[in-house]
């Protein structure tokens, strides 16, 4: 992807995810809205706007963080495990939900554990949805790593929130990072240069050639083998 392409796409995140931040403001902190709505004041209005924007713009920041970090991390986890990456990104994903449910809940006692369920299980259908659309778009062997994304790296990446007092910020801040991530991994193959994408695929059309040519002579060795013993027996 060539760094136009990466500009585009900082951009293009900020700018919605902005306005994210924003549009959930006036749902969470519809009272801060009211106030300067009855009667009219236009210089505080535009105030609350403008910092309620800055605030989704400084949480989308957050997840291009942290989806720069998540690149890094798959590729050194493709390096380390090889095929064992897959497996361990489920362990981490079903480790990650659990002590979002149930950490949070033991430390507060006012919301009850069917709420942090509710949340658990809402992150995780977002997801899904994102992983599959990300796998029938791309290939299938891109839905686990979406999904560790979505769910792991935007839990970590809203450990702040949980942190907080309350919870008009934490919906504030997971809206503009679930928004952040999945438009950034949805995107990551469309900004892609053909030239590349078209090397790509001829690399992986090798690769798979080569694959079934071994496979081919190793089962012609082994029919050539049986013949052998075939013709001494007899």
């Amino acid at each position: 992807m060539g760094s136009r392409n990466v500009v585009k796409m900082f951009f293009q995140t900020l700018i919605f995810g902005g306005l994210a931040g924003l549009i959930t403001s006036f749902f969470v902190r519809a009272d801060q809205y009211k106030q300067y709505l009855n009667p009219l004041d236009l210089k505080e209005l535009t105030g609350i706007i403008l910092f309620f924007l800055g605030l989704g713009l400084v949480f989308t920041a957050v997840s291009q963080t942290g989806f720069f970090a998540y690149l890094f991390i798959n590729r050194f986890g493709l390096g380390l495990f090889r095929s064992f990456w897959g497996p361990v990104q489920i362990v981490l994903i079903a480790f990650v939900l659990f002590d979002l449910i149930y950490f949070p809940y033991i430390g507060e006692n006012g919301q009850s554990l069917g709420h942090h369920i509710v949340v658990g299980l809402a992150i995780l259908f977002i997801g899904l949805v994102v992983s599959y659309i990300k796998a029938k778009e791309t290939n299938k062997s891109a839905f686990i790593p979406t999904l560790f994304l979505m769910v792991v790296m935007t839990t970590l990446e809203w450990v702040p929130g949980l942190r907080t007092d309350g919870s008009e910020y934490k919906w504030l801040m997971i809206v503009p990072l679930l928004l952040g991530n999945a438009y950034q991994i949805l995107m990551l193959h469309r900004l892609q240069e053909p030239e590349k994408i078209k090397a790509s695929e001829e690399r992986r059309r090798q690769a798979a050639l080569k694959k079934e040519e071994a496979a081919n002579q190793k089962n012609q060795k082994k029919s050539d083998k049986l013949n052998d013993k075939k013709r001494k027996k007899s």
